[in-house]
């Protein structure tokens, strides 16, 4: 964990996906997005991850509604922001199969402005799967060699830091290799790994995280490195992460809605507080924003 024994809790407020159900209530448009950024702020989260949805709802690629809402968490809290680059699957108008973005509009979330502080990516291609977060169709998600070079060196050169979400270890092997060709350093300590279960064919399985976890540490030794989990099983490896001394644990309504004891959240915030209160049950806290940018290493 972070100096002063502090854990930084991420909250993935939406999704591409994810709708209202169950009692859940899902924000999807930027002022909802900035109320429930605010409230989870107050409830111990440091960082926001977001998806943007048009006025009906569906999941959107168009930067000018990732701008509205970087401006409309910026009012209400200093918390801070990433934004997705998987953006996430649409139905064809025509065929209406599912199909995911292409690299040239993923990339132009590079370039929002005002410009989120935190940028992510999936570290390698999977077959994606996803029920609890309104994936109900296995799909292929490629991630190009192109396109995660291309981020990775967009994202270090501005002096902020890229999310790289790890499901198996052979991600973390393809990083190793464009670290040795010379794309970055792996000594570098803003390295960002997020292990995660329960996406696509990759079980909620804890040795098999663990196993990830170490091969993470053992080939980026000064990583930053945090866990999450789809559905009921998230708030599992939230504790697992937290017992294990991570630096990030992530929960939200974008891969479930259901609190540790298995009754769903009304808000976002609900999770947080759940989150800060097991984090309390291992002598530790949620980190500050302030926290949560140094260890990032973020410029400005």
């Amino acid at each position: 964990m972070l100096e002063g024994n502090a854990v930084i809790i991420t909250v993935a407020l939406n999704g591409g996906a994810q709708m209202s159900r169950d009692g859940a209530i899902v924000p999807t448009q930027p002022a909802e997005l900035g109320e429930a950024a605010a409230r989870c702020y107050e409830a111990g989260a440091a960082l926001v991850h977001v998806h943007a949805r048009d006025r009906e709802g569906r999941n959107s690629g168009d930067p000018t509604i990732y701008s509205e809402i970087i401006r409309e968490i910026r009012a209400r809290c200093p918390i801070l922001i990433q934004t997705t680059n998987g953006i996430g699957m649409r139905r064809d108008p025509v065929t209406g199969n599912l199909q995911w973005p292409n690299d040239s509009e993923r990339l132009g979330l590079l370039n929002i402005e005002p410009a989120q502080d935190l940028f992510g990516i999936a570290g390698g291609s999977a077959d994606f799967y996803n029920p609890e977060g309104g994936y109900p169709a296995e799909i292929p998600f490629v991630n190009s060699p192109e396109l995660l070079k291309a981020t990775i060196k967009a994202v270090y050169e501005r002096g902020s830091a890229v999310e790289f979400e790890v499901v198996e270890a052979s991600s973390l092997h393809r990083l190793l290799r464009y670290a040795n060709d010379g794309l970055f350093d792996r000594e570098r300590d803003n390295v960002w790994l997020l292990h995660g279960g329960g996406f696509g064919a990759t079980p909620a399985v804890a040795r098999n995280v663990i196993f990830n976890i170490d091969e993470g540490q053992r080939l980026f030794p000064n990583a930053i490195w945090g866990i999450t989990a789809t559905g009921r099983e998230m708030f599992r490896f939230v504790t697992l992460g937290m017992a294990m001394g991570c630096d990030v644990v992530r929960v939200g309504f974008e891969d479930g809605v259901h609190l540790p004891d298995g009754t769903v959240a009304a808000h976002n915030h609900e999770m947080v507080a759940a989150a800060a209160r097991i984090a309390e049950l291992y002598g530790a806290r949620p980190a500050t924003v302030e926290q949560a940018r140094a260890r990032f290493r973020l410029q400005g």
